[in-house]
C-alpha cells in the first residue's frame, strides 16, 4: 500500500468541557487539533489540561479526520516567534536560528520522504511485511533517545526522569505493535527482517547522533515517522475495514490493551489524563484503529517535545491538574543538545 509523506493534520473531535464526572482528557493547548507541520515545535510553550469527556473512538462515532495539510519547503520567513514563542528581535542570531530550524526540517523531510518511497516500491501489495519494517524502525528513536540521556546523567550534567520515563512507554507501546505484527506474519520472509534490522541499526546511530547535536531536530525527524505510521495505518483500515471487523484480533494485543497494569499505556500518551482511554478490542479492526491512535498520541508528543520543557510524564500532576480549566504553563527544563549551547554561548559574548 502506497503512502505519501505529506504530514498529516489530525483534528480530533472533543465533548463539551463540561465531561461527566470521573472522565478527563489532557490537550496540549486550546485548540483541538494538531498539525504535523515543519514549524510545530513553536506552538507548544505551553499547555492546557481542560475537563472534557474522554471517549474511546469506535466505528460509530466520529472519526479521526487527516489533511494533506503538511508543505515540507514552507518556513515563513518574517514570522515574528521563535522555536521557544518568544518575540524575535532583528539580530543575526535570530535570523540564524530561523535558517537552522529551516535546514533541520527540510533535511528530516527529505530523509523521511526518501525512504517512504523505499517501502512503497517494497511493500506496494505486502501490508503486513511493510508493517513489520515500520514498525520495527518506529521504536528505534526512542532507544536513541534514552542513550543519549542515560549519558548526560552519567557525565552528571542533567537529570530528566520524565523524558526518560515517557521514552521508555513510547518504546514499550511500539515494542507491542511489532510484536502484533509479527503475530500476523509480517516476520515471515527473511527479506523483511533482514532489512528492517539493518535499517534499524543506521537508524539508531543516526538519531543519537542528531540528539547530541540537537534534540529539536531528532524530535522531528520521529514526528515525521510517526505522521507517516499514522496515514499508513488510516488508510489501511478504510481500505480494509469491512475484512478486518471479521477477523479475530491477536492475543498479544488483548493482553496489552486490555488487561493487566496500564501504567506504561497511559504514560506514553502525554495530551491524556492517566486512565482516559481504555480500547475496547473485539476483532482486527479494533487492534488497527488503536494501533493508529496510538501513532497520533507518538505524533502529540514528539511535537511537544521540540519545545524545551514542554514535556512531563501525566503521571507526574496531582490529580486535580486535569480539572484546572486556567491551565499552567511547565517548567523549562535544559535538556539541550550541542548546537543550542554552542549559539547561547555566542550569543552572551
Amino acid at each position: 500500500m502506497a503512502a505519501s509523506l505529506s504530514s498529516a493534520v489530525f483534528v480530533v473531535s472533543v465533548p463539551s468541557l463540561k465531561a461527566k464526572k470521573g472522565r478527563h482528557l489532557g490537550s496540549f493547548s486550546s485548540p483541538n487539533s494538531f498539525h504535523c507541520s515543519p514549524l510545530s515545535s513553536s506552538r507548544f510553550l505551553s499547555r492546557k489540561f481542560h475537563s472534557v469527556q474522554a471517549t474511546i473512538l469506535q466505528e460509530n462515532e466520529e472519526k479521526v479526520t487527516v489533511e494533506e495539510s503538511f508543505q515540507s519547503n514552507s518556513f515563513p520567513e518574517d514570522d515574528s516567534k521563535g522555536c521557544s514563542g518568544a518575540p524575535q528581535d532583528s539580530s543575526s542570531s535570530s535570523v540564524l536560528n530561523r535558517w537552522v530550524i529551516k535546514f533541520e526540517q527540510s533535511f528530516n523531510v527529505f530523509l523521511t520522504e526518501s525512504v517512504i518511497k523505499i517501502l512503497d516500491t517494497l511493500y506496494h501489495d505486502r501490508d503486513y511485511a511493510r508493517f513489520f519494517v515500520l514498525e520495527t524502525i518506529a521504536r528505534v528513536p526512542y532507544f536513541a533517545f534514552m542513550s543519549v540521556l542515560h549519558m548526560y546523567e552519567s557525565f552528571g550534567w542533567w537529570r530528566r526522569a520524565d523524558y526518560l520515563k515517557v521514552h521508555f512507554a513510547e518504546s514499550w507501546n511500539e515494542m507491542h505493535h511489532l510484536l502484533i505484527m509479527e503475530e500476523l506474519g509480517g516476520n515471515a520472509w527473511w527479506f523483511d527482517r533482514f532489512l528492517a534490522q539493518h535499517i534499524a541499526i543506521f537508524y539508531y546511530f543516526m538519531t543519537v547522533f542528531m540528539y547530541v547535536l540537537s534534540p529539536r531536530m531528532a524530535y522531528h525527524l520521529s514526528e515525521c515517522v510517526e505522521s507517516h505510521a499514522y496515514e499508513t495505518y488510516d488508510k489501511f483500515i478504510k481500505s480494509q475495514g469491512d475484512e478486518l471487523k471479521n477477523l479475530p484480533a491477536p492475543e498479544i494485543a488483548v493482553r496489552y490493551y486490555t488487561e493487566g497494569d496500564l501504567y506504561l499505556f497511559d504514560e506514553f500518551q502525554t495530551a491524556r489524563a492517566p486512565k482516559s482511554r481504555r480500547p475496547k478490542i473485539e476483532n482486527l479492526y479494533d487492534v488497527f484503529l488503536n494501533i493508529r491512535d496510538d501513532e497520533a498520541e507518538h505524533c502529540k508528543t514528539m511535537k511537544a517535545c521540540q519545545t524545551h520543557g514542554n514535556l512531563r510524564s501525566p503521571h507526574s500532576y496531582p490529580e486535580d491538574a486535569f480539572d484546572d480549566e486556567s491551565g499552567s504553563i511547565l517548567p523549562q527544563a535544559e535538556c539541550e543538545g550541542i548546537v543550542d549551547c554552542i549559539k547561547k554561548s555566542v550569543s552572551s559574548h
